[in-house]
């Protein structure tokens, strides 16, 4: 779960048994069971892996491996095997690490770590195609607002 610079935005659910992340950007879905089920075996390859999760006290421990190497992370191959860190520490904040292990690329795990805070709003959908005038005319409307606010501020100050 890195920035991805816009729509890094990730709505996480828990329900018995498992948790789910949603992804803004590309409305990718990981569906995170907790029951301590095997991984498969080695040849069920997956674009994101397959991920399985577990409690350590108030943090969730997901690792995921079973990648098919048809989306390298930092020049990783389908050996790496990631194991995050996601643990609430306010109300509104999370902390979230993870370490990455790839022996055919690096010769030592790294790690990393963010906070990730609440926002507030909806997720959007992403969608880039042509003919979606909904983008354009959010912006019209924008553009409008702030030409009334700007009329309207020099109406204040001429008085």
């Amino acid at each position: 779960m890195m920035d991805a610079a816009y729509n890094s935005n990730y709505h996480i659910v828990q329900a018995p048994g498992y948790v789910m992340i949603l992804t803004e950007m590309i409305h990718d879905v990981r569906i995170i069971p907790l029951d301590g089920r095997p991984q498969p075996a080695s040849n069920v390859r997956q674009w994101m892996g397959v991920s399985r999760g577990r409690w350590d006290g108030d943090t969730l421990v997901v690792e995921t491996t079973n990648f098919n190497g048809k989306n390298p992370f930092r020049g990783s191959t389908e050996n790496m095997k990631v194991i995050e860190r996601i643990r609430r520490v306010a109300d509104e904040t999370i902390e979230y690490n993870f370490t990455v292990e790839d022996k055919s690329m690096w010769a030592q795990p790294w790690s990393a770590e963010a906070v990730m805070r609440k926002t507030s709003g909806p997720l959007f959908e992403h969608a880039c195609h042509e003919g979606n005038y909904g983008l354009y005319n959010t912006l019209v409307g924008a553009r409008l607002e702030e030409q009334q606010k700007a009329a309207g501020a020099a109406t204040k100050d001429s008085k």
